[in-house]
């Protein structure tokens, strides 16, 4: 009996075939076979919001070989990705397949090894409605705002801009943060510190408030600490409490999509998008030499925290014998998700936590090796024995103030021998006091008045913009990467260092899109929808009742906006520089164009002059022709060095040229990000992997 199993990815087909019989044949259908055309609306408002689903015209070859190998098969299991994604992907295969809905032909793998292939195999089912419904529901929302606010920017402001219903929130979430900022007015204190000598040993105190228990005001200004300093100078420091304990620190639970994003930005400097992709390749497969083709970790789109006893037994043992009993817990640890989360597959975790992370790194890439090793490294802690430290807290009086110390030291490192979460924000330093005794009369050393300002809110990063996202339940964490990368690429935002800031047209569409559309990109607004949208893979609502409410509010005020700025256009704020034009001595402003932001003269026509930003001209002179080299960036948000003199030059480089030209094929060296020198040739034999060097 010949039987056809159908994914999305093409890298898993060589993955599962491994596991199944000679009877099974597998094919991939590339994600997507059928979707909206993209020519037109394809939404029938009055039908129903009834969608007009094409067969993609780009698969048309695709589509022929599976229906003919659908044809040739007696039986056909739709395995795509486990998620409401792949579950409409199935449904639409089955439609053009013709395939019976009330077959039990759907398959899940949660992972791409031989006991997760016979799990899905062993466990097939109906393709779930619901969760289609749930998916159709969002795709219809998302389509009428985008096929109705984008054209609505293209006529009011300029041609090339987008609204997205959950990208225009992150862009608000960004420029209001912006605002917080720009308003933020700094307040001066001060705060008073002793350096203090218990025997030989020094340790710092601080200020904490008066003897007699009552609370010290903020000191606002310096004469103020001064007179502070003045009074305390020739005290006596005498300590009067000293309290012992222990804190237990937990671990963090295993990764979900939104906190693997948010650590590897943190620890790895990737982006979401770029985290998710090589995720995708851990899942699907990777030739893992001793193991074969095998998936390395579990469905990276998930919100759940749990994880299966099976997988926590083994983690166990591996814990047992690597580190010993103390550090497995004296209970087992489970995590729970938060609310709203859908658990429809377990956490992140490695599907053999066997495969160390030296066990595989020969035969990863670089950044599939970083990215492995944090999942494994993030699963195993999350199931070890908590940190426990010895904290000390001293009160020591002087006159009529009290100043207050704290330390800890490790008593028993727990998981912390194998990970730590890291963090947005400072942690309290490792501090080790000096042994005291309440009574003792310690010696001062130097008192210090230390200036301050109250600081305004810190802008977004990828990790805390993911972070703020996901805890408002504004769209779904597989969602966050490409929002990001699609606000980036319109340049609504950009990056300064790791923070996101509005440019000026960002700022101009939000505010747009907010008075005329502020319902729709409430953030309770929209989380409440993915709630809806939620409930409706649940069986719980109709997807037809949450469509119809959604567009009875937004066609309200779509055509308030339409009435409101009929013949009207909105311009585009100007940036003026300090730069001058050398042609015409006007202030040159910035403009933005296929390759990001320049300097142009205002005087255009009349005056045609443009040149790089400054900070983007690179000191070497473009290899071929002599010109000047410009940072620049690509429709992707991939930066390179391109030659100021194009159209007539055309060099473009990943890396800045450094004079040397390639031994092996002659072609220029650059100099990466890292300072690492390399042939720009992509061919060059000098490119080659030292994998693949070892094996000529």
């Amino acid at each position: 009996m010949s039987k056809l199993v159908i994914v999305e990815s093409p890298t898993k087909v060589k993955s599962i075939k491994k596991y199944l019989g000679s009877e099974y044949s597998v094919m991939a259908s590339m994600g997507h076979i059928r979707d909206l055309p993209k020519s037109k609306f394809g939404i029938d408002v009055e039908n129903d919001f009834k969608p007009d689903y094409i067969n993609m015209p780009e698969k048309r070859e695709l589509i022929k070989s599976l229906k003919a190998a659908a044809a040739e098969s007696d039986f056909v299991y739709l395995a795509t990705d486990p998620d409401r994604e792949g579950e409409a992907i199935s449904w639409h295969l089955a439609k053009i397949l013709e395939l019976d809905l009330n077959e039990k032909n759907r398959i899940a793998f949660n992972e791409i090894t031989r006991s997760g292939v016979e799990k899905g195999i062993d466990n097939p089912h109906r393709i779930d409605l619901n969760l289609v419904n749930a998916q159709q529901a969002r795709r219809v929302v998302d389509r009428i705002v985008g096929y109705k606010l984008s054209p609505f920017l293209w006529k009011k402001v300029k041609s090339g801009l987008s609204a997205g219903r959950v990208q225009t929130v992150a862009l608000r979430l960004i420029v209001d943060r912006e605002r917080e900022i720009e308003a933020f007015k700094p307040e001066e204190f001060w705060t008073i510190d002793a350096k203090l000598l218990k025997g030989n040993k020094s340790f710092v105190a601080r200020l904490f408030g008066m003897a007699d228990g009552k609370k010290l005001d903020v000191i606002r200004d310096e004469k103020t600490a001064i007179d502070i300093v003045k009074a305390l100078s020739d005290k006596s420091y005498i300590v009067t409490n000293v309290k012992r304990g222990t804190r237990t620190r937990q671990p963090a639970p295993p990764f979900t999509t939104s906190t693997l994003q948010q650590e590897a930005s943190r620890k790895l400097n990737f982006t979401g998008q770029r985290t998710m992709s090589v995720a995708q390749k851990l899942y699907e497969g990777v030739d893992v030499e001793g193991f074969g083709t095998t998936g390395l970790i579990t469905y990276m789109r998930t919100d759940s925290l749990r994880i299966s006893e099976e997988a926590r037994s083994a983690a166990n043992s591996f814990i047992l014998q690597t580190y010993g009993n103390s550090y497995l817990p004296s209970k087992p640890r489970y995590f729970k998700a938060k609310s709203g989360a859908q658990d429809a597959h377990e956490a992140i975790r490695p599907t053999n936590v066997e495969i160390t992370p030296d066990k595989v790194k020969a035969s990863l890439t670089a950044e599939q090796y970083r990215l492995y090793k944090l999942i494994w490294e993030r699963f195993l802690a999350s199931l070890m024995a908590p940190c426990i430290h010895n904290t000390v807290s001293v009160d020591i009086t002087a006159g009529d103030y009290l100043f207050k110390a704290n330390g800890y030291k490790v008593k028993f490192d727990g998981f912390t021998v194998l990970y730590e979460e890291g963090r947005d924000e400072e942690t309290e330093a490792n501090i080790k006091l000096p042994e005291m005794e309440k009574g003792d009369v310690l010696k001062l050393k130097e008192l210090l008045n230390n200036q301050h300002f109250t600081q305004p809110p810190a802008r977004y990063t990828e990790p805390t913009l993911i972070k703020t996202l996901d805890e408002n339940g504004i769209g779904r964490p597989s969602t966050y990467a490409p929002i990001i990368t699609n606000i980036l690429q319109r340049e609504y935002i950009e990056r300064e260092k790791k923070a996101l800031k509005p440019t000026t047209l960002g700022v101009l569409v939000c505010d747009l899109i907010n008075e005329y559309f502020k319902k729709i990109i409430d953030t309770k607004f929209t989380a409440n929808l993915e709630t809806n949208l939620d409930k409706i893979g649940l069986g719980e609502e109709n997807w037809l009742d949450t469509v119809s409410e959604f567009y009875k509010d937004f066609d309200v005020l779509y055509k308030k906006a339409e009435k409101a700025l009929d013949g009207k256009r909105v311009k585009i704020p100007v940036v003026e520089t300090d730069v001058i034009c050398e042609k015409c001595g006007r202030k040159m402003v910035e403009r933005t164009g296929r390759f990001g932001k320049f300097l142009a003269c205002p005087g255009y026509p009349e005056c045609k002059n443009t040149k790089p930003m400054p900070e983007n001209e690179i000191k070497e002179p473009c290899p071929e022709c002599g010109g000047k080299l410009v940072k620049r960036v690509s429709k992707k948000g991939n930066k390179f060095y391109g030659c100021s003199n194009y159209p007539k030059c055309n060099f473009a480089s990943p890396g800045i040229p450094t004079g040397d030209k390639c031994p092996e094929c002659g072609n220029y060296i650059i100099k990466g990000v890292r300072g690492r020198k390399y042939c720009m040739n992509s061919e060059c034999p000098s490119r080659k992997s030292k994998k693949e060097k070892d094996n000529r």
